[in-house]
Formats: C-alpha cells, sequence, structure tokens
C-alpha cells in the first residue's frame, strides 16, 4: 500500500495510487445542503485534502471519483469556475507578505477572465474577478480558502500586525457575503476561528462545521476506517512490533486515537498524520507532534499564569471554546483549537465543555515539552533524570526522591513571575505529570494545597505540601484527614511525606518521612 504522507493533491493520491480513506459523503453532505462552510481542525489533519478533493469534483474530474461515494449521486459533472486561494504558502512578517500573497491568486484569476480593474484595492479587484468569471462562463463561481488564519496565527504574539491582516482580510473575505448571487459554493479551513470581533463579524452566512456532530469524520480516520481501510497493514505493524493484532489496534488507540470534535461524539477520531507514518515505517512514534513545537502556547500559559492543573478541570462555554481573542486571559482554547487538547465531557444542563488530552502521544509530547519550561533551574534536568525519579519510586526510596526534589528547586529563579502558591503548584504539576506518564500519580489541589498520591505495585506514598509552615503540620494533616485509610491492608508499604515550601526563597524547606 501507498501512503500519502505528505501528499494534500487529490488528484495525485488519486492517480498514483495512493490510498485514500473516502471523505466524499461528508462532502457532498456539504454540497448537497448549504453554500456557505467554515471547518476548523489542527494541522496535518487533512484539510488541505479536503480543499483539493473539491476543488476536483467542481472541475468536473468525474474519473477521480470512480469507486467514491460521490460517483453514486445524481451531479453535472460540469467545469465551474473555481478560485483556490492557498495562505499556507508563505511566512507572513509585514502586510506586505499578505499583500503579495493575495496580489499573486488575484493576477491569475484577473488574467483567466480579462479583468480590468487590476488597479483597485485588493477586496475590490476581488470582487470584480467574481463577477467576470460567473458572467464569462454562465456559472455560479467556486471560493476555496485553505488556511485561512496563517498571517494572522503567525502574528499572533504582535497585536499591531494582526490589527494589519485583520483590517486587509475582513472586506477581503467580506466579499463572500457581498458577491452571494455569483457564488455556488465556499469552504475555508483555518486551524482557529477569529471570531465576532474579527475577520468573519460580517460574514454570518458562513456556516461553521467545527462542532457539529454531523461532520466529525469529515477529517481524520475513525476506528471503522481503520479497520476497513488497513487491517492487513495493521497486522503487518503487529507482525514486525511483535505484537498480536489485537493489541497493536490497542496500542494505536492508545496513542493516536481520542481527538472529539463535537459534544455529541461518542468515538474519536485518530490523529491521520501520525497513523499513516506509523503503519509505513512499521514504527511507533511521535510523527504529528515532532512536526511542530507549542513555544507559542507554553509562552501564553505562562504569560496568563495560567494554573496547569486547571487544563482539564475548567469548564468552557461554547463562546469560549470557539474563539481565541481571550487568549490574553484564557489560553484554553488556543490549545483546542491547535490540537494538544480536545473535548472530554460536555454538561448538557449548563451547556459547558471540559477539556483533556486526547491520546498518548499528544500528553506525554506536550507535558515533555512543557517542563523544561517551568523547571526552576531552567535546565532539562527533570527530563534527564526522569528515569532515576522512576527508580526511585519503583524501589521504594523515598529518602531518594525528596532528595531529587529538594534538588529540583536548588539553584531556582527566585524571581519567577506569579504567587508563590502558582508558582509551586505549576511546576509540581508539570513535574508529577511527567513521572506519571510511567507511574500512577494523582493529584488534587485546593486553595493552593497540593495532595499528591503516587502509586506502584508494591508502594503507596502519599504527600501533603504546605508554603511558610512545616512538615510536621503536613503530615498531621495526612493523618487527621486519613489519607492513608484506603490503602490499609493491601500489602503495600504506605510512604507519608510532609513537605514545606518558603515563599520567599521559593525553594522546598524541609521535608519528612513517616
Amino acid at each position: 500500500m501507498k501512503y500519502p504522507i505528505g501528499i494534500q493533491h487529490f488528484e495525485k493520491i488519486r492517480r498514483e495510487g495512493y490510498v485514500y480513506v473516502d471523505k466524499t459523503p461528508w462532502m457532498w453532505k456539504m454540497i448537497s445542503e448549504g453554500s456557505y462552510y467554515f471547518l476548523s481542525r489542527p494541522r496535518r489533519f487533512g484539510k488541505s485534502l479536503m480543499v483539493s478533493t473539491l476543488e476536483a469534483f467542481f472541475s468536473g474530474q468525474r474519473e477521480l471519483f470512480k469507486g467514491l461515494y460521490v460517483d453514486t449521486v445524481e451531479w453535472d459533472w460540469q467545469q465551474y469556475p473555481i478560485m483556490h486561494l492557498d495562505l499556507n504558502v508563505k511566512k507572513y512578517e509585514t502586510k506586505e507578505d499578505l499583500y503579495k500573497v493575495l496580489n499573486r491568486h488575484i493576477e491569475l484569476w484577473e488574467q483567466t477572465y480579462d479583468s480590468p480593474y487590476g488597479d483597485r484595492d485588493v477586496e475590490e479587484r476581488f470582487l470584480q474577478v467574481v463577477r467576470l468569471a460567473y458572467e464569462k462562463t454562465g456559472r455560479q463561481v467556486v471560493i476555496l480558502v485553505d488556511e485561512y488564519d496563517k498571517p494572522l496565527l503567525q502574528a499572533i504574539d504582535n497585536e499591531s500586525l494582526q490589527s494589519e491582516y485583520r483590517s486587509i482580510l475582513k472586506p477581503f473575505y467580506g466579499v463572500l457575503k457581498s458577491c452571494d448571487r455569483y457564488i455556488k459554493f465556499a469552504f475555508l479551513t483555518g486551524v482557529t476561528k477569529f471570531g465576532k470581533v474579527s475577520v468573519f463579524s460580517d460574514l454570518n452566512n458562513l456556516f461553521d462545521l467545527s462542532l457539529d456532530h454531523r461532520y466529525t469524520g469529515i477529517c481524520g480516520i475513525s476506528e471503522q476506517e481503520l479497520h476497513n481501510y488497513f487491517d492487513t497493514d495493521v497486522a503487518a505493524l503487529a507482525e514486525a512490533n511483535d505484537m498480536t493484532k489485537d493489541e497493536c489496534y490497542e496500542r494505536l488507540r492508545y496513542d493516536f486515537d481520542g481527538y472529539h470534535f463535537s459534544r455529541l461524539s461518542k468515538e474519536g477520531m485518530y490523529n491521520p498524520f501520525s497513523v499513516l507514518n506509523t503503519l509505513s515505517s512499521q514504527a511507533f512514534n511521535d510523527y504529528w507532534f515532532e512536526t511542530g513545537t507549542p513555544t507559542f502556547l507554553i509562552y501564553q500559559l505562562k504569560k496568563t499564569n495560567y494554573p496547569l492543573e486547571a487544563m482539564t478541570q475548567e469548564e468552557l462555554t461554547v463562546d469560549t471554546l470557539n474563539s481565541i481573542e481571550i487568549m490574553d486571559e484564557n489560553p484554553l482554547p488556543l490549545l483546542y483549537q491547535s490540537g494538544y487538547l480536545t473535548i472530554k465531557r460536555y454538561d448538557q444542563e449548563f451547556k459547558t465543555y471540559r477539556l483533556g488530552f486526547p491520546n498518548r502521544e499528544v500528553e506525554e509530547g506536550f507535558v515533555k515539552y512543557l517542563v523544561p519550561f517551568y523547571s526552576p533551574n531552567k535546565s532539562d534536568q527533570p527530563l534527564t533524570y526522569i528515569g532515576n525519579f522512576v527508580k526511585d519510586v519503583r524501589n521504594g526510596n523515598a529518602e531518594a526522591f525528596m532528595r531529587r526534589i529538594e534538588r529540583f528547586f536548588d539553584g531556582g529563579d527566585y524571581q519567577v513571575a506569579g504567587k508563590a502558591e502558582l508558582y509551586f503548584q505549576n511546576t509540581l504539576w508539570a513535574l508529577f505529570k511527567l513521572l506519571g506518564l510511567y507511574v500512577d500519580v494523582e493529584r488534587h489541589t485546593t486553595d493552593g494545597r497540593m495532595d499528591i498520591l503516587v502509586q506502584t505495585p508494591q508502594f503507596v506514598y502519599i504527600l501533603e505540601l504546605k508554603i511558610d509552615q512545616s512538615a510536621d503540620i503536613a503530615l498531621q494533616q495526612i493523618e487527621d484527614k486519613l489519607y492513608a485509610k484506603p490503602f490499609e491492608g493491601d500489602g503495600r508499604t504506605i510512604y507519608k511525606v510532609g513537605v514545606n515550601f518558603s515563599s520567599e526563597t521559593r525553594r522546598m524547606t524541609e521535608w519528612k518521612i513517616a
């Protein structure tokens, strides 16, 4: 089987015999039921391929769709005038960069349809060429915009530049509404949704598919598709890795499944980029995560002094989840729309969402990448020595484990921004979350006081942390609140650990083990 890794052109996939998971049922649903659509999905999830598929369909290339669902529907298979704008082709550092890309596309359309309006503003030129395309061909125009938000995302930490981009793109995309009579179909994709106060504020005829349960499967790979299209390949992957086929399916599910794009979707979607790379190489690896680094996302987490524990506990409304304009107050929508978090639960009564990591690849990759940013001594020490942390825990060496944590905070930066409680919460969340990838760690945070439970088959560790108090007070709370009682009698050795931190030095000042 030929895997279309990095190939986003539908015609190339079909003509050269690459595997294609049939997404034309969702494509046809869009075409037959409406005209204007927006779809947000994480990077490398198949958005560009859907744009290319639509382009081939409206070009009348029926031969490319033989054997696919859409070949069975009633359609004229005529060629429509198509304007495909791909904003994923350039690094945007100035507004001139954006103008160059828009001009390049518009000039080609103007040449095709003999437009005499090349001396006007880009939005006026766009409007006129859409009109001329309709008048000269007698057919309404198809408009496809891939990664509409690329310039905005690249300037996400530069408000003045982003404002310039918005002032250009808002009237440009507004043509979709003012030219409604000339337009057959429009489809825009992106990673994020810049909402009501931004580029789409006037474009109220654009239907957002991003959280619509009917379109959950439009990108990515479902469980059924994995079995239907790749069962033989999964068997080969299993053999190459000394696994049974069932074990291999479970590993694929654990590593790459779990994306939910609707409050109603019960089945998760697999990351197609990671699945295809794994099947092609016959080796498990973090393919999607390694193609992009979430540096800016972590910058936003630190900039907003966001409590890391809340990433998987905070309740978000649909309006919050859909918009990244509030990222300077809450970075979670950006984390969700970028694919690092996904929907885990929906509260029907209060209409709120709870987020979480979709799968092992994203959780482990994100936490490993995040830890050095929260390390007090700004080194990769927790990553370099995490194996020693884990060995101490597994071997019941509580003293050595606590000494490592003590050294972790020694030599730290005393000027770390934020309250002392939040500093300790975030630092220890990151450290114990990384540790939790290898042993069972549960954490419960209330009003800045942290309870940590670590379990192995032979040992139980109960840690109570205090700030500007004492290790004895922490130990006494473990006793008074009977934290150890649920584990008495199960045969494991129980360690009770009381820890005190100093808000002044931001170090661990005392710890005791019972």
